[in-house]
């Protein structure tokens, strides 16, 4: 099957592009330095690829991630990187645990009940490190892991995530900046004790001194865009190339503008509007993104009806998880399809 025999809108993964990504991220954070974090792509298949590069643990962020990744025998060491208080949820994970090793993240006693009484066996401390969503106090980390001792439960360390932090202009004060949040993790660390301090993303994956097993430094990190990439990390001009697009189908031309069939509903729109190479986008609407092309002296013409252009997602995570399947493309060929296996709740 050729690219342009596919019904769009289409979810494309460049096997080149994304071989580079991950052999260049294996060579920066090789083995348990990196835990990919699978909801990125929500794929076993793509999480698989990054298993055959020496990351054999895998951050998820629901319950369906974790039994998905276990039940495709990815499950090494898997961390639940969320809060979870759904009694039946958790009792599938702690159900699970018999064939995966399984990790949930805590940050109040109530979460450390929830665990506790679902039979979870191991936790992460979430702390709080300013971005202002999930985790404890740093002051409170200690309190929440000896709760999570005393009710029969291993801690096996902190976890921390700076997502404020992932894009900045000025790189500088970036990393001053993501100093500071990971001195407050590391004071949660010694309050908590354990050998994993888990914090990171694409964006500061370069910021960290990442230690495996080590003391007093980031021991992984949990980057998963840097896989298939989008337009929102791709300003930061690190060394990872645009390796998934949406194939759309120009459905109406005009004399100034075109429209294809890849809207909303295709699409995560919440970093901006996804862009198209040689065009200018005006808008999205539910079924269809509206634009002009841009060139030389005068107005290109719009392409025709009928032909095919590549959207270039703004956030990766929400646009894989809007498609059913990504199809592995080599050029214009077809070489593979993937099922996104681990959408949904």
């Amino acid at each position: 099957m050729r690219v342009e025999d596919l019904p769009t809108p289409a979810l494309l993964v460049d096997v080149d592009a994304l071989e580079h990504n991950l052999a260049v991220m294996a060579a920066a954070l090789p083995g348990p330095a990196l835990r990919p974090h699978v909801k990125a792509h929500k794929c076993t298949a793509l999480a698989a690829a990054q298993a055959a590069h020496g990351h054999r643990g895998f951050t998820c962020a629901t319950p369906r991630e974790v039994l998905g990744m276990a039940a495709a025998g990815l499950g090494h060491d898997l961390l639940l990187a969320n809060e979870c208080v759904d009694a039946r949820r958790l009792a599938d994970l702690a159900a699970a645990g018999s064939t995966a090793r399984i990790t949930v993240a805590v940050d109040s006693p109530e979460t450390v009940a929830a665990a506790a009484a679902a039979g979870i066996r191991e936790v992460l401390v979430d702390v709080d490190v300013g971005l202002p969503r999930c985790g404890c106090p740093p002051e409170d980390a200690g309190r929440i892991a000896d709760l999570a001792r005393r009710s029969g439960m291993e801690v096996r360390g902190v976890m921390g995530y700076e997502g404020h932090l992932m894009v900045a202009d000025d790189r500088e004060r970036q990393r001053a900046r993501v100093e500071e949040a990971m001195a407050l993790l590391l004071d949660a660390h010694e309050r908590v004790g354990g050998d994993v301090v888990s914090a990171g993303g694409t964006g500061t994956h370069d910021l960290h001194r990442v230690v495996p097993g080590g003391a007093g430094t980031v021991t992984e990190v949990q980057a998963g865009s840097y896989a298939l990439m989008d337009s929102h990390y791709a300003q930061l001009g690190q060394p990872f190339r645009q390796a998934c697009h949406v194939l759309g189908t120009v459905v109406s031309s005009g004399p100034q503008r075109a429209v294809a069939d890849v809207g909303l509903k295709a699409l995560g729109m919440d970093h901006g509007n996804p862009g198209i190479k040689g065009a200018r986008v005006w808008f999205y609407s539910d079924e269809h993104v509206t634009f002009s092309c841009t060139g030389g002296d005068g107005a290109p013409a719009p392409p025709p009806v009928g032909s095919r252009v590549r959207v270039v997602p703004a956030h990766i995570d929400p646009t894989v998880a809007m498609h059913a399947t990504a199809w592995v493309v080599c050029g214009d060929e077809v070489v593979d399809r993937w099922p996104v296996d681990l959408r949904g709740w």
